[in-house]
Order: structure tokens, then C-alpha cells, then sequence
């Protein structure tokens, strides 16, 4: 009878940390392909409910429930989509409004630094004018990866679908491959790691979605206070780029502020915007996220940061977004696997109260 071989630490800490650098590197070179893989995984996750019920209570065909599932789904972000259209529609047709209290606004600006710092407006102009120069210089470039970011998106938009589709229909072909691929001791734990899985992915989405909604009809109405017209629009687009971590909130504050200049150019109303967005991100980041985003994901804050400027440079925006998940998933992993059930640990948000009894302890003492 063989022996299990026994590695020192420091030589199952290189392997850790030799796969982990694998994987990423892995990721980084088939990031076009892996990221609307994973994109599908957890949509196929967040509707394997309604086509549980569609499948296994109203006795539809896998073949129809699915495709029912991701048309359902289809439908809310279409509908989203052309609700924001029809309003941006609305919206230009007070293009010349905006243009022209925004021309007052920059008019406001440019005396307000005279006034108060003794620049002139001409010098201000020609500083404007250096910065306009150097930016058309890398014009083309920019437009270039503009267009093949809208490409890769509509691509996205088109192969996602079809990937939950197929995830769905295949959801039991891929449990039995991982059943195989696991010894039939190990069957029990991979039971709970599948279904953990799927809690987690579910009740995380289903938090941003709350998180989203919430944010949105806050923004909306702080908005409508104020009296900013499109107030509903700009309160969804607030919601929906907030999940967006770091840029979405920036992004939504400039489009409200242009937003706004369709009524008037006063700096009480640019004032008033910036008040309400600080007023709901305040809200967000102290009362929603930790109620509801934080107790569905057990992660800590610097490994959660950490995840996302990683998963941002390695996959842009979408990169941000799979962070989280794809974090918790390696958690619940991690958890129930002996070897590497201190990494679990590390990504926790936990700490022991005995660990925090010592040291008040040894204060207490000293």
C-alpha cells in the first residue's frame, strides 16, 4: 500500500503560489475567451432556479426551459436598454441648451480664477488650448481602441447568451465530469462545495441587483429635490454604472452634471448634484454594501480591493466585475479543503474573539 508523500511547507507554498501565477497568466493571455465564459457561469447560476422550476415542476424540455431562461433574462436587459435609449433620445433634443449653459458655466469658471487666483482668462485659454494639442495627438489611438472595445462588447453580447444557454442545458454533463474527476470519497465534499457555490453566486447577484435599485431610486430622488430634469434616467444610470467599482460612481456624477446643463448653468444646481451623489454613496458604502453585499460574500475588505485592481488590469471593466465572485468561489474552496484551508482563512472577514480577548488581556497586564 503507497504512502501519501508528505511535502514540507515551504515546498506546498511554492506550488500554491506557482499555480496561482499559472492560472493568472493563463487568464491574462485567454482573457478574451475565459471572461465571457465566466460571464455565462454566473448568469447560468443566477436563472438556474426559474429553469429548475420551468424544468423539474412544469415538466418543459431542457431544450426549452433553457432557452425560455436566457430570453427572460434577454428581455429585462433589453428593456433597460431601450428605456435609457428612448430617454438619451429626449435628451439630445436639448443639445443647443446644453451647449450654450455650458458655454456660461466654463464662463463662470474662467472668472472665478481670475478673480480669486489672478490668472487671466487668456492664459487659461492657452494652458486649455497646450492640453487640447497633446490630447489630438493621441486621437486616432484612442478612437482605434474605442472601436474595438464597442466590437468586443457587441461580441460579448451575442456569444454570452449562447454560453448560458449551453451552461444550462449541460448543467448536469458538467457535475457528472467533475464527479468522475473526483474520487468517491470526496463526493460528499464536493456536494456542498457545488451548492455553496451556487448560494453564494445567487445571493451576490441578486445583492448588486437590490444594491443597484436601491442606489438608483435614492439618486432619483435626490435629483428630483433638486429639480434636475431626466431625474429618472440619471438615477438608473447612476445605479447601474455604480456597480462599476470606483469608475461607475466618477462616470455617473460627469453624465448627471452634463445632464443637468439641459435646464440651467447655475452653480447651485452642479452643487446640489454633487451633494446628492456624496449623500448616496455614503449611504451605500456605510448601510448597503455591508447589510447586504458583505454578508452574502465573506470576504475582507483588502482582499476584496485587491481582487478588483487585479481583475481590473488583467480584464478591464469585466475583469472588476468577476472579481468578487470568483473570489468567493476560491473561498468556499478553500474552506473545505484541508491543505488550503489557511487561505480561506486569510480571505475571511472574521477574526477570533479569543485572538482579541489576548491581546486586551495582555494590555490589561502590561
Amino acid at each position: 500500500m503507497t504512502r501519501p508523500v508528505t511535502l514540507p511547507f515551504y515546498a506546498k507554498l511554492s506550488l500554491i503560489l506557482v499555480s496561482l501565477i499559472c492560472f493568472a497568466f493563463i487568464f491574462c493571455i485567454g482573457k478574451d475567451i475565459i471572461t465571457p465564459v465566466l460571464m455565462a457561469f454566473l448568469f447560468a447560476v443566477l436563472l438556474l432556479p426559474v429553469f429548475t422550476l420551468l424544468n423539474s415542476k412544469l415538466k418543459i424540455p431542457r431544450h426549452l426551459s433553457a432557452l425560455l431562461c436566457v430570453l427572460l433574462f434577454a428581455s429585462c436587459i433589453v428593456g433597460i436598454l431601450v428605456f435609457i435609449s428612448y430617454e438619451v433620445t429626449d435628451m439630445a433634443n436639448d443639445f443647443e441648451t446644453i451647449k450654450k449653459n455650458a458655454n456660461s458655466f466654463i464662463i463662470d469658471i474662467h472668472k472665478y480664477i481670475k478673480d480669486n487666483f489672478n490668472v487671466s482668462i487668456g492664459e487659461q485659454k492657452k494652458y486649455i488650448d497646450t492640453v487640447t494639442k497633446d490630447s489630438v495627438k493621441n486621437g486616432q489611438a484612442t478612437i482605434g481602441s474605442f472601436i474595438i472595445s464597442v466590437s468586443d462588447l457587441l461580441l460579448d453580447c451575442t456569444i454570452i447568451p449562447i454560453y448560458t444557454f449551453l451552461f444550462l442545458l449541460y448543467k448536469d454533463h458538467f457535475i457528472l465530469f467533475l464527479v468522475k474527476l473526483i474520487s468517491k470519497e470526496n463526493h460528499a465534499s464536493l456536494k456542498d462545495i457545488l451548492s455553496q457555490i451556487k448560494v453564494s453566486i445567487n445571493n451576490y447577484i441578486v445583492s448588486l441587483i437590490l444594491e443597484m435599485i436601491v442606489v438608483s431610486v435614492l439618486t432619483s430622488l435626490g435629483l428630483w429635490i433638486i429639480g434636475v430634469k431626466y431625474f429618472i434616467l440619471l438615477g438608473l444610470i447612476t445605479g447601474i454604472l455604480n456597480l462599476i467599482p470606483y469608475i461607475g460612481i466618477t462616470a455617473a456624477g460627469i453624465i448627471t452634471i452634463l445632464a443637468s446643463l439641459t435646464g440651467s448653468a447655475e452653480t447651485s444646481m452642479i452643487l446640489g448634484i454633487l451633494i446628492v451623489n456624496l449623500i448616496v454613496q455614503l449611504i451605500d458604502n456605510n448601510l448597503l454594501v455591508p447589510l447586504i453585499i458583505n454578508s452574502k460574500v465573506e470576504i475582507n475588505a483588502f482582499v476584496s480591493i485587491m481582487g478588483i485592481i487585479v481583475g481590473g488590469s488583467a480584464a478591464g471593466i469585466s475583469g472588476m466585475f468577476l472579481a468578487i465572485p470568483l473570489l468567493a468561489i476560491l473561498k468556499i474552496i478553500f474552506d473545505r479543503i484541508e491543505s488550503l484551508e489557511p487561505w480561506g482563512y486569510l480571505m475571511g472577514n472574521h477574526m477570533p474573539k479569543r485572538f482579541i480577548w489576548r491581546i486586551r488581556k495582555a494590555k490589561v497586564e502590561n
